[in-house]
């Protein structure tokens, strides 16, 4: 059947590293058949495995179900090995010997060998059978006869029919091996061969040892380690793993034992940019342990793991590891439109691309100037969005670019547009007029607008409208031609026409159809000293046809004088090769289509890195060596490796003594050897290093000892007793990288050939030379107790504190920003200057100082700052950028007023708020007032708005000032506010004292002294029943006398001092209390027996109790009663 797949090709195989049971070199034969051949038919059940060995020595392992058919060159069955736990039975069936293998225990079929011969001629004992044996005969004597089909041979043997199908679809996997025909598993030979001896044999098809295997390989698959990040750009990054290493505790190999082959692994990288636990999609599958993953998005977080295999074994992927992208220049922005425009003028407004992790700083705006030549001139550079361009020319066409600026670089410009201003309104010309007409058709003229400009093109609008039709004017011509036939016209039918025009300025027009420019053109990875690798990408704009090839071109240094064409095909990049060591170049690129050449990128500026100098020739003696010292000079290498050589090394060894040692190490040409001794032989060696590393060379090779020298092992190392293995080769030289500047290192060398290896030379002293500091790795920012103004101090005196107390003036830190740094590694050469990077503002270089103070800085402004260091070998890395924000400037002094006064206190009232404010606001006031030696003091400071100031002098002025602070700092202090208090008035007097005689009363009061030498004046009021007061004396006098007094008539008596001011009105004090003067009693006739002591006493005036004579009344009154309560309470109560 060979539309049927062979088993022992089918894809279901499994690795070859897991053991099979193999027979011995020698079987026996445990059943002989008589036939030359025998064909045995191997059947694998679903899940079982069946392993076997092919004749190259190679494994293979087959899965269930399949049929697997096999031939015995010998004519004898091969034995069966029985695995632990097995047995084995011959059982003998009509003629026909079967071997079963069957577990102690169970019967578990695996894979069945099917084997059919005539009976031999000597019958062999008949094993026996117990009842299982016996059920799994009669099964497998069933199946032989459904196998069996028609025109099989005699005694048992099989023919089948050549186009018989498969009895089911299981076993019509396998199809036979090339070279025989087999039906359903069987050799399709010749009816003699079928009849040849054959034994049926059963045996198991997956062992126990082949899942172990299986299991310990995926356990090995699941142990590989996370990747390592190795480089990191922003649009790319590098990564290596290592292979999942054998698990401790496996058994090793004996001694002269060859272990198993180590299997071929297979990795996947899959990458996520949407968290740890995100998709991940696969970037990388193969058998590297290492990956690039290109096309990465800049400054974006991704989490990257790997995955190994091993054939149809998978592992489970590692832990992620997390990276984020570079910062780089922003993306190209789309083409600027126009938003408004003018006969003269255009406003263009642009979106802003992506920024690709740094803000953008900057739009880059340029413009043809209406020339159409295709050379650009920039006309706007700021941080807007858009711009406005004034006194252009009218119906102009400009053209238009833009690029965006960052931190990282300058994007790309966008695609060109043009813009065109607006133009004016033509005149309109005549009517049209008919030429000619015929049945169906006419024949209108037009003419050119009086006084229209001849360079001004102008288009014509016919429009037509037939009568009756109700359609109106239709557009039947649009052009500017100056004549127009209109036909399939209606016969016999009037129609009206009218011209409108619209114009345009004759300017010249191309159409573009060159490509443009390709984009993107950079480096790929790292430059080599000799080489880089350019690479670009496809022009956004192709012209309207496809690229046919690329042109690129290098330019030797930075002038751009002399281009050679270094690429011309069609990939989009190019090795540029030939190149010198450390020399700096410019690359560009240009493109090629149907419609022409493209215009040429911005050249690309490339620094090739240096190299180790090369070999120096030996050292010359000069003049004649004296009996104790030599004078020794020596050239330049010829090749400085694109870096200038910065130091020499001589080394001198002696032939006798096998250790060398430097004698000379600097910058000179010559240098005297002196120490030596008379009438030896030395040797002298020479070593030049660059900048760019040291170059190890051995100027001759050692002897060979009779057979030549194989190889040289270097070591290298940063201390003599730890120097490890570098460098194996046959080469005489070798160049070290990645070495610390201003270091010294150590090296030996020592030489292999067929007889062993040879002793190491003697250890070499290497020093590598001074380099520019390393980047600036750890910046902080000042507090501001810290940023003190040097030199300059001021002082304060608070309330309650007596002295003085200096305080330093700060820097404001709404316009001055602190930084401090450590100083980096100055890598041999003493740091000298450190500059600082502001973005926009002008660099600022300090001396070798690790503290400085930025002013002159915006309030409330973000400021992205790096730092480097400068040495006398030039500027060092960047630091990182960080980011550093201004305070706000603090908040301006309130108005002070004073709202209340008195000859004590003053309310002071400032800004617009509540009188009580809470103590988390976040604006607070601090108030001040100038004492008696011109220092201000601290009155009040906190939220409110606010102040009593108590216990002042009358008559006094006192100054003041106010000032408003909160989070962003101490706002300035106000200006001075100066409030008086008033004079203080007179004090109040006692309730005057009023004595009746006669028809008359005198009132008196007491004195006051003068107040701070003003005197003191009295007013005396009266009123005469329910009247109102009437002043009746005001003077000096401290009594006085009023005649006529009525004698029915109740008079009130109250008084009050006057403070006389000598510059100012006079003050009136408060008024004592009243004094009631009562009318005397009259005696009636009907009454006698009156006393004279009795009368004396009617006719003394009746005085009113004063305030506190009341006040004790009261007092006395309430004790008399809770007396009296007590009592009560006792006696009632409580007896």
């Amino acid at each position: 059947m060979d539309d049927h797949t062979s088993p022992l090709e089918s894809d279901q195989l499994l690795s070859h590293d897991i053991p099979m049971l193999t027979s011995p070199p020698h079987p026996p034969n445990i059943v002989n058949g008589e036939g030359p051949q025998q064909v045995i038919l191997v059947q694998v059940n679903p899940g079982e495995a069946f392993t076997i060995q092919r004749d190259d020595g190679q494994f293979q392992c087959i899965t269930g179900p399949a049929q697997v058919p096999m031939m015995s060159p010998n004519g004898s069955v091969p034995q069966i090995y029985v695995p632990p736990g097995y047995v084995q039975q011959i059982i003998e069936e009509n003629g026909v010997r079967r071997v079963l293998v069957l577990p102690q225990t169970e019967f578990h079929p695996g894979a069945r060998f099917f084997a059919y011969t005539h009976p031999p001629h000597g019958r062999a004992a008949f094993a026996h059978r117990d009842e299982r044996a016996s059920k799994t005969y009669e099964r497998l004597q069933k199946k032989l006869k459904e196998r069996h089909g028609v025109g099989g041979g005699g005694g048992g043997g099989l023919a089948l029919s050549k186009d018989s199908p498969p009895p089911s679809p299981q076993k019509s996997r396998g199809t036979p091996p090339s070279g025989g025909d087999l039906q359903n598993g069987l050799g399709g030979k010749g009816a003699d061969e079928q009849a040849q001896p054959s034994t049926a044999v059963t045996a198991l098809g997956k062992s126990p040892e082949l899942d172990e295997e299986a299991k310990a390989l995926q356990e090995r698959l699941n142990s590989i380690c996370k990747p390592v990040m190795t480089d990191i750009q922003a649009r790319g990054a590098s990564l290596s793993w290592v292979a999942p290493s054998q698990p401790e505790g496996d058994d090793e190999p004996k001694e002269g034992e060859e272990g198993p082959a180590e299997p071929s692994f297979t990795y996947e990288v899959s990458v996520s940019y949407s968290g740890k636990d995100g998709k991940y999609k696969s970037a990388y599958s193969g058998v590297e342990l290492s990956a690039t993953l290109q096309d990465l998005r800049p400054a974006t977080d991704y989490h990257v793991r790997v995955q190994a295999m091993c054939n149809c074994l998978q592992g489970v992927p590692s832990e992620p590891v997390s990276f984020t992208t570079l910062s780089c220049e922003p993306d190209g922005p789309s083409p600027p439109r126009k938003a408004s425009g003018t006969k003269s003028s255009l406003v263009l407004q642009w979106k802003a691309p992506c920024d690709n992790g740094s803000k953008i700083q900057n739009y880059i705006l340029q413009w043809d100037e209406g020339k159409g030549t295709g050379a650009f001139e920039q006309c706007y550079y700021g941080p807007q969005k858009q711009y406005r361009l004034t006194k252009l020319s009218t119906a102009s066409r400009y053209y238009f670019r833009l690029a965006a600026k960052n931190d990282m670089g300058v994007s790309e410009f966008s695609d060109v547009v043009h813009i065109m201003t607006s133009c004016s309104v033509p005149a309109p010309p005549l009517s049209p007029e008919l030429i000619q007409s015929g049945v169906t058709w006419l024949c209108v003229r037009w003419h050119r607008p009086a006084g229209s400009p001849k360079e001004d093109e102008i288009s014509y609008v016919l429009e037509m409208e037939e009568e009756g039709s109700g359609y109106g004017f239709q557009a039947s011509y649009d052009g500017d031609e100056l004549s127009h036939t209109v036909r399939n016209l209606h016969r016999s039918t009037t129609y009206r026409f009218r011209v409108r025009t619209h114009k345009h300025t004759l300017i010249p027009i191309f159409r573009t159809i060159q490509p443009g420019c390709p984009c993107r053109l950079a480096v790929k990875g790292k430059p080599h000293p000799t080489s880089f690798r350019l690479t670009w990408d496809p022009p956004k704009d192709n012209g309207g046809s496809d690229v046919a090839k690329y042109v690129a071109e290098l330019s030797e240094g930075l002038s751009g004088s002399s281009w050679n064409q270094v690429y011309n095909g069609s990939a989009m990049e190019c090795v540029c090769g030939g190149l010198s060591p450390g020399c700096s170049y410019q690359a560009r690129v240009h493109c090629i289509s149907a419609g022409g050449e493209s215009q040429l990128t911005e050249p690309l500026q490339v620094q090739t890195p240096p190299v180790p100098p090369g070999p120096c020739q030996p050292p010359r003696v000069v003049g004649k060596p004296k009996a104790r010292e030599v004078r020794l000079r020596w050239a330049p290498p010829l090749v400085d490796g694109g870096s200038a050589v910065s130091s020499y090394s001589v080394e001198m060894f002696a032939p006798q003594v096998d250790e060398g040692w430097e004698v000379y190490q600097g910058s000179e040409l010559d240098c005297t050897v002196g120490s030596l001794l008379p009438g030896r032989t030395y040797g002298f060696r020479l070593r030049a290093a660059n900048k760019a590393g040291v170059s190890v060379s051995f100027t001759n090779a050692p002897p060979c000892n009779g057979a030549a020298v194989s190889e040289y092992r270097l070591e290298w190392g940063a201390a003599e007793g730890s120097m490890q293995m570098c460098y194996t080769g046959a080469a005489l030289s070798h160049e070290m990288r990645g070495l610390l500047p201003a270091t010294n290192y150590f090296c030996r060398v020592q030489a292999v050939n067929v007889a062993g290896v040879g002793p190491f030379s003697d250890a070499v002293l290497c020093q590598t030379p001074c380099s520019v500091p390393a980047p600036v790795s750890s910046v902080h920012t000042l507090r501001e107790s810290e940023m003190r103004v040097e030199g300059s101090w001021t002082t304060e005196r608070g309330e309650d504190e007596e002295d003085e107390e200096a305080r330093p003036l700060l820097y404001s830190s709404s316009t001055c920003l602190g930084l401090r740094w450590e100083a980096p590694c100055d890598h041999g050469s003493e740091i000298m200057s450190y500059l600082i990077d502001l973005g926009e503002r002008q660099p600022i270089l300090t001396g070798p100082v690790t503290k400085y103070i930025i002013q002159n800085l915006h309030p409330d402004t973000t400021y992205r700052i790096r730092i480097q260091a400068l040495n006398s070998l030039g500027a060092g890395p960047f630091s990182h950028t960080f980011k550093l924000k201004t305070k706000p400037l603090p908040p301006l002094p309130p108005r002070l007023e004073c709202t209340a006064s008195s000859h004590q206190t003053l309310r002071l009232k400032w800004g617009d708020g509540p009188a009580k404010a809470q103590p988390t606001d976040s604006l607070q006031y601090h108030l001040q007032m100038e004492d008696k030696n011109g220092r201000f003091i601290s009155l009040y400071k906190g939220p409110c708005h606010t102040h009593k100031v108590q216990r002042l002098n009358e008559s006094t002025s006192y100054a003041f000032r106010i000032q408003a602070f909160n989070e962003a700092g101490e706002g300035p202090f106000s200006t001075v506010y100066t409030f008086t208090t008033p004079r203080s008035p007179p004090a109040p007097l006692k309730a005057p004292r009023v004595e009746r005689v006669d028809e008359s009363c005198e009132v008196s009061w007491e004195t006051l002294p003068p107040m701070k030498g003003d005197p003191v004046i009295y007013c005396l009021q009266s009123m005469q029943g329910n009247s109102e007061f009437k002043q009746i004396y005001k003077g000096s006098a401290t009594s006085y006398q009023l005649p006529n007094l009525s004698s029915f008539t109740e008079y009130r008596f109250r008084v009050c001092a006057i403070r006389q001011c000598q510059d100012a009105p006079e003050i009136i004090g408060p008024y004592s209390s009243t004094v009631i003067l009562l009318p005397p009693r009259v005696d009636t006739p009907g009454v006698s027996g009156a006393t004279g002591s009795k009368a004396a006493e009617a006719q003394k005036p009746n005085r009113s109790l004063t305030d506190e004579q009341f006040s004790f009344l009261i007092i006395a009154l309430l004790a008399v009663t809770s007396i009296l309560i007590a009592v009560a309470i006792q006696y009632f109560v409580i007896e």
